[in-house]
């Protein structure tokens, strides 16, 4: 990439106006698929907003402002993170981030001391492919429940609403160019909002009492909650964390092409990683979902190539300050159901698409014996719901029984391929 092609680069300060206006675009881009992950899960979605500004400025640190990145709330985890709110409640969500934020920085050292392949050799394509596919088909039939109102019988309403938010967000992404394009999840819960509200959907009440400056509810260990470590939480949380940590490296080949830098060298790939270990461990300190860069906010950049660090700074400042505002809170927790449902019935298929696209990007071979038990293993496991239950202190379900079946498989059986680890992340 010329120099003369970039508008700003990744040191270089920005201009008053030039700040505010393209800190402010990354905001948005970023903004519906923050709130969307606390949303679903019933977090606090101003708390969501708060923790990825604040995990965003520590990856900078941490990366000593060489990776112009935004964090914000990871879609891997919301199908533990209901699970384990319904077993254990918001406390036992913010153990569970926290040891996956520990996970993150532990393999970040590793990382570190011994280089990456045996990363990629442990969670090759036939692997993370598959576990990607059953995170987004898993949470089907929940974005099918949000626009049919959970009922039997359709909910005409809630349908229509969350058909007109998909169809919005379909146009959007399809039809027009430029910064619009990256953000049609937005522009599809503005449009879906606007919508509901004669359909009667929408209480604005809480919006007119709310106050402009609220402190969001925070949920602090040893202050609002005692947190307690608990195996099932480990086994819901821990095997999930290797769809992020493929994601991430992914970002940061990705987003090094588009900047014309080797992230993976400088600051190296343990820092990046360990950056995101420690973004994750501040959110569940206060009360958010783990924390992963965004490929949207990748988007901005390569769109606008303007890729100075001080850029995220203010989208980072911008997110605490909207989470600290009442109003905005209460905002976001008037958007109708099937807004969300709509919505999700995208994001959610896109995400098990990615998994394909993985699949098929790294050329995996399906007429091998191997790579067709992996990959259909994982995936009836997964979408399965299968359970293994030891005792009342030990189960291993779902996404975390696929997972880690398929790394033991992988492990296991003869003819294991070479990770071409380019293509594994191909854009």
């Amino acid at each position: 990439m010329e120099n003369k092609s970039i508008v700003l680069n990744i040191h270089d300060k920005p201009k008053f106006l030039q700040w505010f206006t393209l800190s402010f675009q990354h905001l948005f881009a970023m903004f519906g698929s923050t709130v969307l992950v606390p949303t679903l899960t019933g977090m606090d979605p101003a708390v969501a907003l708060v923790s990825s500004g604040l995990a965003t400025l520590a990856f900078i640190a941490i990366t000593q402002g060489k990776v112009p990145s935004y964090l914000g709330s990871s879609f891997a985890f919301i199908s533990p993170i209901i699970a384990i709110k319904a077993a254990s409640g918001a406390e036992g969500i913010m153990v569970g981030s926290f040891i996956v934020g520990c996970i993150y920085a532990l393999i970040a050292l590793i990382i570190n001391r011994t280089g990456v392949s045996w990363l990629m050799k442990l969670l090759p394509p036939i692997v993370v492919g598959p576990i990607i596919m059953v995170i987004g088909l898993s949470l089907s039939s929940t974005a099918i429940d949000m626009i049919t109102n959970n009922s039997g019988s359709y909910d005409i309403k809630f349908v229509a609403v969350g058909l007109i938010s998909l169809i919005i967000t379909i146009i959007i992404a399809i039809f027009t160019k430029g910064f619009i394009s990256v953000i049609p999840v937005l522009i599809g819960i503005v449009g879906g909002y606007l919508f509901s509200i004669p359909m009667g959907l929408v209480d604005f009440e809480p919006i007119k009492n709310a106050a402009w400056f609220q402190i969001p509810d925070f949920e602090i260990p040893f202050y609002t909650f005692t947190p307690h470590f608990s195996w099932s939480i480990f086994l819901l949380m821990a095997p999930v964390a290797i769809v992020p940590i493929a994601e991430h490296i992914g970002h940061q080949l990705v987003l090094g092409k588009v900047i014309n830098k080797d992230l993976v060298k400088d600051p190296g790939l343990d820092k990046s990683l360990f950056g995101d270990g420690m973004a994750t461990i501040i959110a569940s300190v206060i009360g958010g979902p783990p924390n992963t860069t965004y490929g949207e906010n990748i988007g901005v950049l390569a769109i606008t190539r303007a890729y100075s660090i001080y850029l995220f700074i203010g989208a980072a400042i911008f997110a605490i300050g909207f989470g600290f505002c009442g109003k905005i809170a209460a905002l976001l927790k008037s958007i109708p159901v099937p807004v969300m449902g709509g919505i999700s019935i995208l994001l959610f298929g896109i995400i098990a698409s990615s998994g394909l696209r993985m699949v098929v990007d790294s050329k995996v071979n399906f007429a091998s014996k191997r790579n067709l038990i992996i990959s259909s293993v994982i995936l009836v496991l997964g979408i399965g719901g299968a359970s293994i239950h030891l005792g009342n202190s030990f189960s291993l379900e779902g996404m975390a029984l696929a997972s880690l079946t398929g790394v033991m498989l992988n492990q296991i059986l003869p003819g294991k391929e070479v990770v071409n680890f380019d293509s594994m992340f191909k854009e």
